[in-house]
């Protein structure tokens, strides 16, 4: 007597090999059995006939750090077949964390990671945040110490390198947060103070990191064209420490891309990588539109130089006339924190400065002052990328997906619900990019496999049930850049640890999820 049978699916079990019959067997949180279980009895029975039943999807890059703990339920993820989350993302997250730091964070990301009200944002270690997401969640999660948070702690917003006392003090922290279960560090070499770290820095926490098998996850100091400037630091960082490396949201020209990660692999060197399925990007509208000095001192002294005349006229003369990083016509605002602004939401910031009878700078800055610097965009790069590179970025075998979803704004970018079902109805079933087992591996196991997540990420009796099953007739995403809400369809069932918690394409309401914690 088994606890739930799955009858009747085609399982496509996350080693590569084809779809083949089976049926599934689960008792408690784990698979019991899987093969031809005719006479087997179980106390709920799910008819997956005509359905692939495959491990659950596991998101490599993705910001639900907070709003998960919001949205318990998270049908973005659940209605794709999502089954954890990678969080911790780009240096800039929510453990280790004083008072101070969390503040910080909570403002400055708030247009890529939230700042949603009501939790009680009282927790300071990785072990006591990791503890919010246990049985508390639809989902598992796991976390990587975020390398900004980690020179907060120690340093402040100092924009300057750290000494040797303090590098030690930075290992110490590092160490805490791999004790408590961390499977990695991040970085976000573009956000602040994360950019203000160093290749001897970053190295030298790798190196507390790599006894335990960690994983060095980067958003690199540069992409696109920039992409040789960024890589090279990532090979000194990996070849100093040891460490293995995994680089975010990977994107640009293919042929510039694919063989700095063959390079890396044939120096010797653990490099993968993770990228989604569109040719926009999404950002804070700070880190695109304001040079680094207006930024430095953190986000009060920000605002006090947004307000300042005399600024605003420099800014307007020296950066908005020539200097900026990326044109403002193709940035799109995706979310505003004032509610009086919110009214920009879906237009382009040019638009959206020609209705409030700006100059765009003027506009950036008022924004962005109104605000808090909480202002999200969805930004497009002409020529730094094609859906010729997209197919090919995502074809190469060190590749696993990410959605880097972000669920704030009323028009997000659709990756947070689109990536996993735009990748198997599209790229999979659509395009042939893949083929359905190959698919599997990309969106799961190769995944589990970086992350050590050793009981996950495989069909296979002994491993921990995350199960996702879908129609591969119909499964496909539907979030647009104009909708970037509405959910995926194809999905029937996921269960997580054991426990169903989306049937029939509608949630359950259970919230078996867990911190999947190191070893």
């Amino acid at each position: 007597m088994f606890d739930l049978l799955i009858r009747g699916g085609w399982v496509i079990d996350g080693t590569g090999g084809p779809p083949f019959r089976a049926d599934v067997a689960l008792l408690e949180s784990m698979i019991a059995d899987v093969g031809r279980l005719e006479g087997a009895e179980a106390a709920h029975l799910l008819d997956a006939t005509g359905r692939y039943v495959v491990p659950g999807f596991i998101d490599a890059h993705v910001h639900g750090d907070l709003m998960l703990l919001a949205d318990p339920i998270h049908l973005p993820a659940l209605k794709q077949g999502v089954t954890t989350y990678i969080i911790g993302q780009d240096g800039s997250a929510f453990a280790p964390a004083s008072p101070e730091t969390l503040s910080y964070m909570r403002r400055y990301t708030a247009g890529f990671n939230g700042n949603p009200p009501g939790l009680d944002y009282d927790w300071r270690t990785v072990e006591e945040y990791l503890a919010r997401f246990d049985r508390s969640t639809a989902m598992n999660v796991a976390f990587l110490v975020p390398n900004g948070n980690v020179r907060m702690e120690v340093m402040g917003l100092d924009h300057r390198p750290a000494t040797d006392d303090e590098l030690t003090a930075m290992k110490r922290l590092v160490r805490e947060g791999m004790d408590a279960g961390a499977v990695g560090l991040s970085t976000g070499l573009d956000y602040i103070p994360s950019l203000y770290a160093d290749a001897r820095e970053i190295a030298a926490l790798c190196e507390a990191i790599v006894p335990d098998d960690g994983v060095y996850v980067t958003h690199m100091r540069g992409y696109g064209a920039d992409a040789t400037i960024g890589m090279q630091e990532v090979y000194r960082i990996a070849e100093s420490s040891g460490v293995a490396a995994h680089i975010s949201h990977y994107n640009g020209p293919a042929d510039l891309l694919l063989p700095l990660i063959d390079q890396g692999r044939a120096r010797g060197l653990d490099m993968t990588f993770d990228s989604y399925p569109y040719l926009a990007g999404n950002t804070i509208l700070g880190m695109i539109a304001l040079p680094g000095w207006v930024q430095a001192g953190g986000i009060d002294p920000t605002l006090e130089r947004l307000s300042d005349p005399a600024i605003r006229a420099r800014l307007r003369n020296e950066w908005f006339s020539g200097g900026l990083r990326q044109p403002l016509d193709h940035v799109t605002i995706a979310m505003v924190a004032n509610e009086e602004w919110r009214w920009a939401e879906g237009l382009s910031v040019a638009e959206a400065a020609a209705r409030a009878k700006l100059d765009p700078g003027d506009f950036v800055c008022e924004i962005l002052y109104a605000s808090g610097m909480a202002v999200g965009v969805v930004v497009v790069r002409p020529g730094s990328r094609t859906e010729a590179d997209v197919r090919a970025i995502l074809r190469h075998p060190a590749h696993m997906a990410g959605s880097d979803g972000i669920f704030r704004g009323g028009f997000p970018h659709p990756r947070g619900w689109g990536t996993f079902a735009r990748l198997l109805g599209h790229h999979t079933r659509e395009l042939g990019d893949y083929d359905w087992s190959e698919a599997v591996t990309h969106l799961s196991t190769h995944a589990a496999r970086r992350y050590r997540l050793t009981d996950r990420g495989l069909i296979r009796t002994g491993y921990v049930a995350d199960i996702a099953i879908f129609d591969p007739a119909t499964v496909i995403d539907r979030s647009t850049y104009a909708n970037g809400r509405a959910p995926a369809e194809g999905v029937d069932h996921v269960i997580v640890n054991g426990t169903i918690v989306l049937q029939d394409g509608e949630p359950t309401g259970a919230t078996p999820g867990r911190a999947l914690r190191r070893g």
